[in-house]
């Protein structure tokens, strides 16, 4: 098998673009532009923990690999799974051959899938979740391979974290822009100072069970004012 491991100069540049790019679809769909240009293989996805538990994948080469997927959530067996769990790679040479996992490997081989390589998404704090590569040839991976994607994995982690908090810092403040505005329309309307239309607000919020910048958007949008 050729060696296919990326020199620095490339992991550099792949630095550099996850640096560069906005958000995380656009982090996560960069991470699986590089990993197939890498490796050579037909399919790859990348797999994401919420709240650490529910699980999603986030990006994916081709309704292959979101099918994949599916099965092991369904399944409830397979090698993302172990990942999530309490692996850091999984490589399966040939599914005809894996034992591990039965119902999982029989719709794999179903789908035109014979080898799997998987990589755990983890920082210090925490697992993210699995980038996952397929390909329609048995032994398309190897120990080499593994190691390759385990670098790969390791700078993917950060990036996603990283571009996790800007997605939750940028919410967080269109959040805020949103119930400033909303302040302002009831202070006009019902010349109150910023606290109480901030209370106003929170009251709604609360009583109706509803998310306080989704309140403020509804005032916003339809002018549809709380009781006061």
């Amino acid at each position: 098998m050729p060696d296919r491991a990326p020199d620095a100069e490339a992991f550099a540049r792949l630095a550099l673009d996850l640096h560069d790019v906005d958000g995380l679809d656009e982090t996560v769909d960069r991470i699986l532009e590089f990993a197939v240009t890498t490796f050579g293989c037909r399919h790859a996805g990348v797999i994401l923990v919420h709240g650490g538990s529910r699980v999603e994948t986030v990006a994916a080469t081709d309704p292959v690999v979101e099918g994949l997927d599916a099965i092991q959530l369904e399944a409830g067996e397979g090698p993302d799974l172990e990942l999530i769990a309490d692996r850091h790679e999984v490589l399966v040479r040939d599914v005809r051959h894996e034992t591990r996992w039965p119902r999982w490997c029989e719709a794999v081989e179903q789908a035109g899938v014979r080898s799997m390589l998987g990589s755990r998404l983890y920082t210090t704090q925490q697992v993210i979740g699995s980038l996952n590569l397929y390909d329609p040839a048995p032994d398309a991976f190897d120990e080499a391979d593994a190691d390759v994607a385990h670098m790969l994995a390791r700078h993917a982690a950060v990036a996603v974290q990283h571009a996790r908090g800007d997605e939750h810092l940028r919410k967080a403040v269109d959040a805020r822009n949103l119930v400033g505005q909303a302040q302002g329309i009831l202070m006009e309307r019902f010349d109150l100072d910023a606290a109480r239309a901030f209370e106003v607000l929170r009251r709604y919020s609360q009583h109706h069970n509803r998310k306080l910048h989704l309140v403020a958007q509804e005032l916003i949008d339809n002018r549809v004012l709380p009781e006061v």
